[in-house]
């Protein structure tokens, strides 16, 4: 490298491209973070793009982006961006709150002239004055540079200016001092049968990475600090990769066949793409013509033996409403995986919230308990997608996965385990010698009040399950309002011996704090950045996270009512609140909502959090 060049050593960064829909904007984002991971960085990302079916090209509506923060201690994409690259001045005028003070700004001058600012809504000829921009610009002529860089390669314009998303790539990995070796490999992975787009991608990334090269002396590059992390083999995950990783896991570990039904929904629907792809693990995948279908398929393929799974949204979950307490009368084992997304009715598609818990917890006809879980992260959606499973089938009952498109869409750098870290999981199966002694259906065993499991086809346990009420000794169909009582609780009781099956509540942050943070789900990256932060500034703050919903660990009333002060933080109007109250009998908390389709920003927290501890 030119002994001109400033290189700065920073511990973490965070760079956000933005442009148009068609402009790339979330594979550059993609192949950046993967690079990053590759070499050792922690990551974490958020992919926001809008609902619309590709809105007017260089409008408000149609700009797309993807938020990438990298380096040692990362825990949240970041709240604002060290580096914006900016396709055109829609994208500019859309980011630029997202971006600090001090940082950088990419621009494609090409995307630049009068017309452009016209649809950007822009009422003056300098777009960066009138937004009042103080940060360090650094004009490029990305779309004149790649047409030069492809000229001789037989691509029609339109074809050519699709590169332009590799020109941007090129040019962060060196801002970055990232090398492309990675990204080659990637992209041949992703255009292997189209040659002739392969090579124009990669002529005009590396262009980028040598025209940054060429600009030294007006921005500094950087190099970040990698993480010293557990030896293994690490790559970039999806949330919703993760969970379908974390199913098929599970199906491995408890040696029943996989089957998902389900029907595609935004932001859920790439869980079930990828379990189609797992035909060679045995993974059994039906789409199916609506939510109610994809639910039932599942019943039916729980009924017969497998692990069975149906993966959905908030409008999905409502839907599937009937069919899961079907299952919990039926008690049969069942994944219910959740990926929340705005609402109510179609809302936000594309965007996050945590609005769905009370509908999972009770939103079912009738006294019908289900267990409900949460997912904090991306990767640990594949530790929770296990534990559901687990849960579903040692303990025959349907299981509720909450995830959110924040932490499903986002990624994170991820150690590929070794199954030899995860437990057996042991259904509980009929006996050969309950034929003796009179089995019946709802047989259940004397502590954990769980149903003998007989898988159709086992000789000698012939039997039918349905919605209706049944005697709690003969399985026959029972209108008997003592029977209807005892077999109410006794499905309760089911789902509360559970908490005698997962871990405590662990409290993170410092052992002395006055201030308990708490948590669930998707929301963990930012509460912990916020309450590490503090500490480090001698601030005394605790953090309880939450991804045991239904039942609470066994510990949480004692653990909450050990602090001076509690604030729950949602991404909602106050559910989990609403129900730790409701479980816990004097319990005084806080709130802290926001419903706003975005995640949580750390500088709001402390802000937040100081408030209430110098109140």
């Amino acid at each position: 490298m030119s002994e001109q060049t400033q290189v700065k050593e920073l511990e973490k960064v965070v760079v956000r491209f933005s442009g148009d829909s068609g402009d790339g904007m979330q594979l550059a984002g993609n192949l950046f973070s993967n690079i990053s991971a590759a070499i050792g960085n922690e990551i974490s990302t958020f992919p926001d793009y809008p609902a619309e079916i590709r809105a007017p090209q260089g409008t408000l509506g149609g700009v797309s982006g993807f938020q990438v923060h990298i380096g040692k201690g990362v825990y949240t994409p970041g709240d604002k961006a060290d580096v914006l690259v900016a396709m055109n001045p829609a994208a500019l005028k859309t980011n630029i709150k997202y971006v600090k003070p001090t940082g950088i700004v990419i621009f494609d001058t090409d995307s630049f002239q009068k017309s452009d600012l016209e649809k950007a809504a822009f009422t003056t000829d300098d777009p960066f004055k009138e937004l009042g921009i103080a940060q360090q610009l650094v004009p490029v002529a990305i779309s004149s540079l790649v047409k030069d860089s492809l000229a001789d390669s037989g691509l029609d314009n339109k074809a050519v200016l699709r590169c332009k998303n590799m020109f941007a790539l090129g040019l962060i990995c060196w801002l970055f001092d990232r090398p492309l070796d990675q990204a080659e490999h990637l992209l041949h992975n992703k255009f292997a049968k189209k040659p002739s787009v392969l090579e124009a991608n990669i002529k005009v990334m590396t262009d980028g990475y040598n025209y940054g090269n060429n600009i030294h002396a007006s921005v500094s590059t950087y190099r970040i600090e990698t993480a010293n992390v557990k030896k293994g083999t690490y790559t970039d995950i999806t949330g919703n990769k993760a969970t379908a990783m974390g199913l098929i896991a599970a199906s491995e570990k408890s040696g029943r066949p996989l089957f998902l039904g389900s029907y595609p929904i935004t932001p859920a629907s790439d869980i079930l793409h990828e379990l189609a792809k797992r035909k060679d693990l045995g993974v059994k995948v039906v789409q199916a013509e609506d939510e109610i279908a994809g639910v039932c398929t599942a019943i039916g393929a729980s009924f017969a033996g497998n692990l069975a799974a149906t993966s959905t949204s908030g409008p999905g979950l409502a839907l599937k409403s009937e069919a899961i307490g079907l299952a919990i009368m039926a008690e049969l084992p069942l994944v219910v995986i959740d990926v929340q997304r705005g609402g109510p009715s179609t809302g936000l598609p594309t965007k996050s919230e945590q609005t769905d818990l009370l509908q999972a917890l009770y939103g079912r006809n009738g006294e019908s308990p289900a267990v409900v879980l949460a997912a904090s992260t991306p990767t640990n959606c594949f530790d929770m997608a296990f534990e559901a499973a687990r849960i579903a089938l040692e303990h025959m009952t349907p299981v509720i996965l909450l995830t959110d498109a924040f932490i499903a869409n986002g990624s994170s750098a991820w150690r590929i385990p070794e199954m030899s870290e995860y437990p057996e999981i042991k259904p509980n199966y009929v006996k050969p010698e309950m034929l003796t002694e009179g089995w019946k259906p709802y047989k259940r065993d004397a502590e954990t009040n769980v149903r003998y499991w007989a898988i159709p086809g086992t000789e000698g346990f012939m039997h039918r399950l349905g919605g209706l009420e049944k005697d709690n000794v003969t399985s026959a169909i029972s209108t008997d309002p003592a029977n209807h009582q005892r077999m109410t609780n006794l499905r309760q009781a089911k789902i509360d011996y559970i908490a005698n099956c997962i871990p405590a509540l662990d409290v993170q942050g410092d052992p002395d704090a006055d201030l308990l943070v708490v948590g669930w789900g998707g929301t963990y990256g930012h509460l912990y950045s916020a309450v590490c932060e503090l500490n480090a500034e001698g601030k005394k703050v605790a953090l309880a996270h939450f991804n045991y919903i239904n039942p609470l660990p066994a510990n949480t009333a004692e653990v909450l009512k050990r602090y001076k002060k509690v604030v729950v933080c949602e991404q909602n109007n106050g559910q989990f609140a609403t129900q730790l109250c409701s479980k816990i009998p004097g319990l005084v908390v806080s709130r802290y909502n926001r419903v706003e389709g975005q995640p949580f920003m750390v500088s709001d927290l402390k802000e937040h959090f100081i408030k209430l501890m110098e109140e």
